[in-house]
């Protein structure tokens, strides 16, 4: 697969990931539409990349589900089609069960799991009805196994995969590709914009967070596992053997991420 005069949406484009995501593959000779909350944010992310002209804006928020058809519709008349959904945007968590709201567990559910199926469910029918099209869904190892703290994200990536895995299996016929990307850490604002127990942001990065993949390195290996159409891939450093470990033995990786002491 190229991105060769493909039309490519980006969620949460404004920063990290989503940004980076932009910057590169402006320079594929394909057409993105960038979204977020905020226009003024990625108008300056446009304006940032090569062919800027070749860009189009379109703020978003995840938590509407119910106004995901009237985004469609707008992105779909920006470039008169969409090949590519790289569902990026989302929010991440850091507190201990005990303590954690219901609502923080609930918004979670909301934006990283209920806004991303909301829209591509609504995108589906362009897909289906172009026998063609590829979802590509920013997940997490932690949607693979789990840490401590994190218990409302895992819960939400954990449910990601699940709905598009079947979704993948539904529309084989459609010609339609589905690729879970799974980050390790990679050194982004997530751990800063992480809600804790009462809701608020933390407002401080993570050690190992600020330890992982910068954020280049990362987006070009995501663009190779988009290319390939890759079903999954995970993208970190020592922590990606998690998956594999998991799968052999889910004690041994209970034990190994206790010993991590990882928050």
């Amino acid at each position: 697969m190229t991105f060769n005069n493909k039309v490519v949406w980006i969620t949460g484009a404004s920063s990290g990931i989503g940004e980076g995501l932009a910057l590169q593959l402006a320079e594929q000779n394909c057409k993105l539409i960038l979204s977020s909350r905020r226009k003024d944010v990625l108008e300056y992310v446009k304006n940032n990349c090569s062919n800027p002209e070749n860009i189009a804006v379109l703020p978003l928020d995840l938590s509407e589900i119910n106004v995901m058809k009237a985004h469609v519709d707008e992105a779909i008349s920006l470039f008169g089609k969409i090949d590519i959904l790289i569902n990026n945007g989302g929010i991440s968590q850091r507190s201990p069960i005990i303590e954690t709201s219901i609502e923080v567990d609930k918004k979670l559910m909301e934006i990283d799991y209920l806004g991303t199926v909301a829209l591509s469910k609504a995108l589906l029918p362009h897909f289906v009805a172009n026998k063609s099209g590829h979802y590509v869904v920013v997940s997490s190892l932690m949607g693979k196994f789990a840490s401590s703290y994190r218990s409302a994200y895992c819960g939400a990536k954990h449910a990601l995969h699940g709905f598009f895995d079947a979704l993948r299996l539904e529309h084989d016929k459609d010609n339609i590709k589905v690729t879970m990307i799974c980050p390790g850490f990679v050194n982004t604002n997530v751990a800063k914009n992480a809600l804790t127990a009462d809701g608020s942001k933390q407002g401080y990065q993570d050690e190992m967070t600020d330890k992982g993949l910068d954020v280049n390195a990362f987006v070009k290996r995501m663009i190779k596992a988009i290319r390939k159409e890759k079903f999954e891939a995970y993208i970190g450093k020592f922590e990606t053997f998690g998956v594999y470990v998991k799968r052999l033995s889910p004690r041994l990786i209970h034990k190994l991420v206790l010993r991590s002491k990882v928050k």
